[in-house]
């Protein structure tokens, strides 16, 4: 049987994309430049570029939930209002392509680009392996560095607020969580600013987010969630979901053990558990 007629299976399971082979292969992270190989392709965007990068940023990723831009968004991280005069066009792409290789620690996680963003469809970050065989490429690099160059170039180029550009909240420098953090340090690290560090909804960017973060203490609502909802939340984000753009996913950033260590830890922050029906020993 060809590579190009090999049976491939996608299944959503719960908001999550997963991608198997009839032949049972494992799916491996794709190997990427890391970030001080990477050169943007700085050009001129058209007025519809613009407006489409604008939209994106507004409307499906996650961005603004972090960053502020003409005085919208959260205070996490740096204001993206005047990136043209505070950073480097190679800087914004590798922070945007690739945030962890670029500072390492960073809260920020890398986003996947969903097909619908693009009039082509993105890669999602994967190769398959069958056997032996080399990897089989879904599709092409091109198209999701195509979005991300078209991301970074509006930032760059866009006209830069003429205010005074709003404070980040104080943050300590970047220090990662290792491999064997427990779900209440990932918890801290990943989700409280937003969340709290009780889970009340209430973290110090909360109050700068058109929508309210969930209450993971809230026992009423979190007894209703499956803990497979919940760890699709957390890998997926919050557009997959179909809930706020805001919430960035960490499927990319997190292993899915840690993932699970956050869920435990969600489990424990509202004294509650799921659904009987979906419990699952875990």
């Amino acid at each position: 049987m060809s590579k190009s007629s090999r049976a491939r299976h996608v299944i959503a399971a719960g908001g999550s994309l997963l991608v198997a082979l009839s032949s049972a292969a494992p799916v491996v992270p794709q190997t990427r430049a890391s970030a001080a190989e990477r050169r943007m392709t700085v050009r001129e965007l058209s007025a519809f570029e613009m407006e489409k990068a604008a939209r994106l940023l507004r409307e499906k990723l996650p961005c603004l939930g972090c960053h502020e831009l003409d005085g919208e968004g959260g205070r996490i991280g740096p204001s993206l209002s005047r990136l043209a005069v505070t950073r480097s066009p190679d800087y914004v792409f590798a922070m945007i392509s690739d945030p962890q290789g670029t500072v390492p620690g960073t809260v920020m996680p890398r986003v996947p680009m969903m097909r619908k963003y693009v009039t082509r469809p993105a890669r999602y970050g994967y190769q398959l392996r069958v056997g032996g065989e080399p990897p089989l490429q879904r599709e092409s690099d091109v198209v999701e560095e195509t979005t991300l160059e078209l991301i970074a170039n509006y930032l760059l180029q866009r006209e830069p607020s003429s205010g005074r550009v709003p404070a980040q909240l104080p943050r300590p420098a970047p220090s990662p969580p290792d491999s064997t953090a427990d779900g209440a340090t990932l918890y801290g690290h990943y989700c409280a600013s937003c969340h709290g560090e009780e889970g009340a909804g209430d973290g110090p960017n909360a109050e700068y987010l058109p929508v309210t973060p969930v209450s993971h203490a809230d026992a009423t609502y979190m007894s209703g969630r499956p803990d497979d909802s919940l760890f699709d939340a957390i890998y997926s984000g919050g557009y997959i979901m179909n809930r706020s753009q805001l919430m960035p996913a960490y499927g990319w950033t997190l292993s899915r053990e840690q993932i699970w260590r956050i869920v435990r830890h969600l489990r424990a922050l509202c004294d509650c558990r799921g659904p009987d029906w979906s419990r699952d020993n875990r």
